[in-house]
């Protein structure tokens, strides 16, 4: 008998919907997990949903348990969290990178346990503190530094709360939107807009994914610092600054991408780990503050072209599934 699920599917670029979609049959080493709630990566997901990942990148963006191909029919996603319902630890509230869907079938090495302390409309978000955790070891924070954020969206709001907990660092959460203060305050870290911000930093995280947020992460850098940039422009080719005094300075770009485990860790981490190490973190109730909207699973279709759009503001999205 064929399994199948619901599932939000684009269709094309700029449409979606809930689809019925096949599901494999169970093997003696998977499970069968159905999902109470899974999160909108609202920028990667955005760009899947306009169509605008580069046909270079198809096989570097696939998500883990993705169903179809870019730019569509294509079901996406890798933020969830559920109950495994049959396969090994049945009953278990488990976190993994499958999509939005009510039902999924993957292998039981790929999820991973919910700890007792972490609600389950918070631990979507470890998939976001992941990324954060895999970009601090590239950049490698140092007591007493002077760091900004740049971008105070899902991701970089996560990175400003993981570096909260370093001491004797300065962290400053930068954003165009004032409305960001109160996140930033509930993180326990500063809060400025772009032209207000505090130059001479040792290090600049930048996720806001714009050109003018990398430029002015350049510009808040004190001599010889260093950018980590975190923004995905998926087919655009943003214009970086390397002209004036990048080179005088001696300043630094480099890339993090939460695909692989960070070099500095590589050898004795894997991606289970870190995703452990990620859940574990979000025992801290300050992180739900990231969640400032959440929407019921049949109302994706008309979520997702809200988000793309720009319509519906905030951080993370929880999408909850009827019990």
């Amino acid at each position: 008998m064929t399994r199948t699920t619901r599932a939000f599917r684009v269709e094309a670029p700029g449409r979606g919907e809930i689809a019925e979609i096949a599901l494999p049959a169970p093997g003696a080493d998977d499970v069968v997990v159905r999902t109470l709630h899974s999160a909108v990566s609202r920028g990667t997901e955005s760009l899947v949903f306009r169509g605008e990942v580069p046909a270079s990148q198809y096989g570097l963006m696939r998500a883990p348990f993705q169903t179809g191909d870019f730019p569509g029919p294509v079901v996406y996603g890798y933020l969830a969290v559920g109950v495994v319902e049959d396969g090994p630890g049945a009953g278990r509230t488990v976190f993994g990178l499958y999509p939005h869907q009510e039902r999924a079938v993957v292998p039981a090495a790929s999820v991973v346990e919910v700890p007792a302390d972490v609600p389950p409309g918070r631990a979507v978000l470890a998939g976001t503190v992941e990324t954060a955790v895999n970009a601090l070891w590239d950049a490698a924070p140092r007591v007493g530094d002077r760091v900004a954020v740049v971008g105070a969206g899902m991701v970089g709001a996560a990175v400003a709360g993981v570096l909260a907990t370093f001491p004797g660092v300065r962290v400053e959460l930068v954003d165009v939107d004032p409305a960001r203060r109160a996140v930033a305050e509930t993180l326990g870290v500063g809060f400025a807009t772009p032209d207000d911000a505090a130059g001479g930093c040792d290090l600049v995280l930048h996720a806001s994914t714009t050109e003018a947020g990398l430029a002015r992460s350049l510009e808040l850098l004190g001599d010889e610092g260093e950018v980590v940039e975190m923004s995905w422009f998926g087919d655009r080719a943003p214009r970086v600054p390397l002209g004036e005094a990048f080179h005088s300075r001696r300043l630094t770009i480099r890339a993090t991408q939460v695909g692989r485990v960070a070099p500095a860790r590589r050898a004795r981490w894997a991606t289970s780990d870190r995703l452990r190490l990620a859940l574990r973190l979000l025992a801290d109730p300050r992180f739900d503050a990231l969640v400032t909207d959440s929407c019921a699973f049949d109302d994706l279709p008309t979520v997702l072209p809200a988000l793309a759009a720009g319509e519906r503001p905030g951080l993370a999205v929880r999408v909850d599934y009827a019990p």
